[in-house]
């Protein structure tokens, strides 16, 4: 067997096992899922926003709890952004993977005791609730299209070549 065939086997090889972890991921999603995704993320982030704005409470309780829906965004992703690396076989330490949990866990937790202890309307205190879940639900989403649709598209350059 000559360098060739040696190099055209190892080459058939590959592609089979890129056309195998391609199809774990070879959906992209669709324009109005996407759209969806924003949409939502929107309007999660700005009714949260609003409804402190229009709270009648300390500007420090505000900044408390726009903090934790800061913070808890920005755990989500990064939950979302390791479980992803996981599945795909890309190195994940499992302090880092374990942080992001903790802190989503945390970020959730903070908002539970704040709505918890805070002198509002039980009405007021589902709406916070609500939009803080649909935040967070939505940022996964996103990033989960965001990462779906760059990694196929990483895949039909590496497929063209």
């Amino acid at each position: 067997m000559d360098y060739q065939t040696t190099v055209s086997g190892n080459e058939t090889k590959n592609k089979k096992k890129i056309k195998k972890e391609v199809k774990a991921f070879d959906q992209k999603p669709t324009n109005a899922f996407i759209g969806a995704s924003w949409s939502v993320l929107l309007v999660g982030v700005v009714s949260y926003c609003i409804g402190l704005w229009n709270a009648g409470m300390e500007l420090n309780e505000k900044g408390y709890y726009f903090t934790v829906l800061l913070f808890g965004l920005f755990s989500v992703i990064s939950v979302q952004k390791a479980v992803r690396d996981k599945m795909e076989n890309i190195q994940v330490t499992e302090m880092y993977y374990s942080i992001s949990w903790f802190t989503t866990i945390v970020s959730i937790a903070l908002l539970v005791v704040g709505l918890w202890n805070a002198d509002l309307e039980l009405s007021e205190k589902g709406f916070y609730a609500m939009s803080f879940v649909l935040s967070l639900f939505a940022a996964i989403a996103v990033q989960k299209n965001t990462r779906d649709v760059a990694f196929i598209d990483n895949n039909n350059e590496t497929e063209e070549i």
